[in-house]
């Protein structure tokens, strides 16, 4: 059971990445600040992944050692796809699919040799993870609603006390998997992950000791994406329900048929509120992801703050950078000595 929640926690997390203002350079172009780029990463076994100039996974081997996998350069949605509205649904499917991939991969590396997982393991684990996730926050909320009769024949009242029920069964489940030690250590590397990205919009150098000092929220997590996206439902249902009553596989039906839909408004509004964190009348409404947060990050230690900064640093090529410029100081050394 513990293993299947795990697995249904670490996939919800393959849904979190939120979209990166990513080029499709190897490098920036010139005159540009690598400060200027939005990055965002997510949680995985031993690892973080994290989004920049490219994707790319760095896990903490049993030896002690940091690996990185290089995914290569990522593009946002084009033409119609990055409409307002649409772009989030496509942002969601990347994220699933290169979520899914640092997954498996973070779980084959981080683990020995007798844990490696082959590909029945992969997707038996992806079967139970949506099934235990479609019948936990869509499904279940739908039949106990329904145990109320008067409810039936009022489709707005129906969607509002469906939402706040979904979202009651998934503050609980948070709340449960929290204790498991496997999650434990996945909240920690998603401390990890936010501090490095606050040092890194900070400005400041991408190190542990400046990583330290920041905060385990980041206003972009995708656990608050999650969080606006049951909000984003209950409006999304509501105003379905105000044509009029349905049956059970109807409203069934039709939640997962809107799913782009709401995806669509959620993350249009986790962007636009992102933006605007320090409006005073905006704020308040971005405060109830923060505060979910605070179940799924804990404080990371030095050595998981290495391995987020290691992830980040990979994305953003500074490793590439660095060597240019110790060859471009290099070379103006060997001219002064001439």
């Amino acid at each position: 059971m513990a293993n299947c929640l795990l697995d249904c926690y670490l996939h919800l997390c393959a849904l979190q990445n939120q979209e990166n203002e990513h080029k499709e350079e190897k490098l920036l172009p010139e005159g540009t600040s690598s400060r200027s780029l939005s990055v965002g990463g997510q949680a995985v076994i031993e690892g973080v992944m994290m989004k920049g100039i490219k994707t790319v996974v760095a896990v903490r081997k049993p030896d002690g050692t940091i690996t990185v996998s290089d995914y290569g350069n990522m593009e946002r949605p084009k033409g119609w796809k990055g409409w307002p509205l649409i772009r989030g649904t496509f942002v969601l499917y990347d994220a699933l699919v290169t979520g899914i991939k640092a997954l498996n991969f973070s779980a084959n590396i981080s683990g020995d040799e007798d844990t490696k997982l082959t590909t029945k393991d992969i997707v038996l684990s992806l079967l139970i993870a949506f099934a235990v996730a479609v019948g936990l926050f869509s499904i279940l909320p739908v039949f106990i609603t329904s145990l109320f009769k008067p409810l039936r024949r009022n489709g707005v009242l129906f969607a509002l006390v469906e939402g706040a029920i979904r979202t009651v069964i998934f503050l609980v489940y948070i709340w449960i998997i929290s204790f498991i030690p496997d999650i434990k250590r996945v909240f920690q590397y998603h401390g990890a992950e936010h501090k490095s990205v606050h040092t890194y919009e900070a400005g400041e150098d991408l190190t542990v000791e400046n990583a330290k000092k920041y905060s385990t929220l980041h206003p972009r997590c995708g656990t608050s994406f999650l969080m606006i996206t049951m909000i984003a439902a209950i409006i999304v249902f509501s105003i379905l329900g105000a044509f009029g009553p349905m049956s059970i596989l109807w409203k069934i039906f039709w939640r997962i048929v809107l799913i782009p839909v709401v995806a669509g408004l959620a993350y249009e509004f986790q962007r636009f509120t992102a933006k605007h964190l320090n409006n005073p009348v905006f704020k308040p409404l971005a405060m109830p992801g923060l505060w979910l947060q605070k179940l799924t990050t804990k404080e990371p230690d030095s050595s998981q703050l290495e391995v987020g900064l290691a992830a980040l640093k990979a994305s953003l090529n500074l490793e590439y950078e660095e060597r240019e410029q110790i060859e471009d100081c290099n070379e103006a050394r060997n001219k002064e000595d001439a």
